[in-house]
């Protein structure tokens, strides 16, 4: 993205980290949140909540009224990595280029800080949101949250990404990966922001469709990066797909395959933006991201 969206994108991004620091002051039991902190403020691109107050702003919602949802969609992130990150699961420790939170405060508090955060997220959505906006909207956006958390969404997707360690799996199997474990937290972004917008229901189907194919491309580019980059760039330890023998877009079809479908796939995204007529800079501009690394891997 040109630097007019990054400023833009930044701007967002940093009322996020305020609103995230504001929501997860230290008290007693001290430990439980330094170990949110720990990771929730470490960093990262803020890509899901920053989406989400695009699209709210995009159709009418103001700030104030999506950033307590744009949060819990960060702190349900958060969670999902902390998680991940143990070794009953991807057993990794590294994360956004700091220790995993199991190897500064141990798998026990680690996975209690993702509980917390998973609780702590629709509460903040219930308590924090301006009563602006409406309950019947609140309770929409509540249900949009606990679809994504739950087996209808990540946990899903993580069950079959550990099933499918060390077995060849179908290609429809592997859409089923990348539908539940990535792109269904930006689907959550997306709706989240456009119904607290208000948007009337093909637009949304719509909005829908382009977090689809930016999810399966930012899945597809990050199965690229584990290959090529080293963990400077990418915040964790590098081939860990290989390591684990997992079946990736990357392990099944090769790497020029890969960069053509994801390719494919942010051109079908830009399609979408397009043909709704939505002039966002934002959202063209993480699209446009991935074209540019893939482009230089």
């Amino acid at each position: 993205m040109n630097e007019q969206t990054k400023t833009k994108f930044n701007e967002i991004r940093k009322v996020i980290d305020e609103h995230l620091d504001k929501y997860t002051q230290v008290k007693y039991p001290e430990n439980i949140y330094k170990a949110i902190r720990y990771s929730l403020l470490a960093g990262g691109k803020r890509l899901r909540p920053v989406m989400a107050v695009e699209a709210a702003l995009l159709f009418g919602a103001k700030q104030e009224e999506i950033i307590p949802a744009a949060c819990a969609i960060e702190m349900l992130h958060c969670q999902s990595l902390i998680h991940d990150d143990l070794p009953c699961m991807d057993n990794d420790d590294f994360r956004r280029g700091k220790p995993s939170n199991h190897k500064v405060f141990g798998e026990a508090t680690a996975t209690l800080a993702g509980d917390a955060l998973l609780s702590f997220a629709p509460k903040i959505i219930i308590e924090k949101t301006p009563k602006s906006i409406s309950s019947d909207i609140i309770i929409l956006l509540l249900n949009e949250f606990f679809t994504a958390a739950g087996t209808e969404g990540i946990v899903s997707g993580q069950i079959v990404d550990i099933e499918s360690e060390k077995k060849k799996i179908s290609k429809e199997t592997l859409e089923f990966l990348y539908e539940y474990k990535t792109a269904k937290l930006f689907k959550l972004a997306l709706r989240t922001g456009a119904i607290t917008a208000g948007v009337n229901s093909d637009l949304l189907q719509n909005l829908t469709l382009f977090a689809q194919y930016y999810g399966y491309a930012f899945q597809i580019y990050d199965d690229i990066l584990d290959v090529t980059a080293d963990i400077d760039i990418i915040g964790k330890t590098p081939g860990k797909d290989a390591k684990n023998e997992k079946s990736t877009y990357v392990s099944m079809y090769g790497i020029e395959a890969a960069k053509k479908q994801t390719l494919f796939l942010c051109n079908k995204a830009y399609d979408i933006l397009k043909q709704e007529h939505i002039n966002s800079e934002i959202l063209e501009g993480i699209v446009s991201d991935i074209i540019a690394g893939i482009c230089k891997c």
